[in-house]
């Protein structure tokens, strides 16, 4: 399971660095048009939703989480998202936790031992 989805967002990943190369080619007007089109398709997916919620997978969680996190709320709220720009943070806060809880599988409960992380103590020196 997380083989698979370690593949599509790597996939992604790929794919989405050559969009941004395509990108750099791209005059301002072209740009433009295409943000449009997007902006359009979108609305256009809103309507046949409805009420109901995107299903989005995982990598596509992963993905906006990543991308949107470095914007301010504000901004978040006055982009067109088919999710909430509270969703998005949750997303990303949801992510940092299993970082952090990764990083922290090994260690028991309970403080962590001292034990070889001091050198011993200098012998006091005979002889006087």
């Amino acid at each position: 399971m997380i083989a698979a989805v370690l593949v599509r967002f790597a996939y992604l990943a790929v794919s989405h660095a050559f969009a941004a190369l395509w990108l750099l080619r791209m005059s301002d007007r072209d740009k433009d048009v295409e943000i449009l089109a997007l902006r359009h398709q979108l609305e256009v997916l809103r309507r046949r939703l409805g009420d109901q919620r995107p299903r989005l997978r995982p990598e596509d969680r992963v993905l906006l989480a990543a991308l949107l996190a470095p914007l301010a709320r504000v901004r978040l709220r006055q982009l067109r998202l088919l999710v909430s720009p509270d969703m998005v943070v949750r997303w990303h806060r949801d992510l940092m936790k299993r970082r952090h809880a990764r990083a922290s599988v090994n260690r028991g409960p309970g403080r962590p031992s001292a034990y070889g992380r001091f050198d011993p103590l200098p012998r006091p020196v005979s002889g006087n």
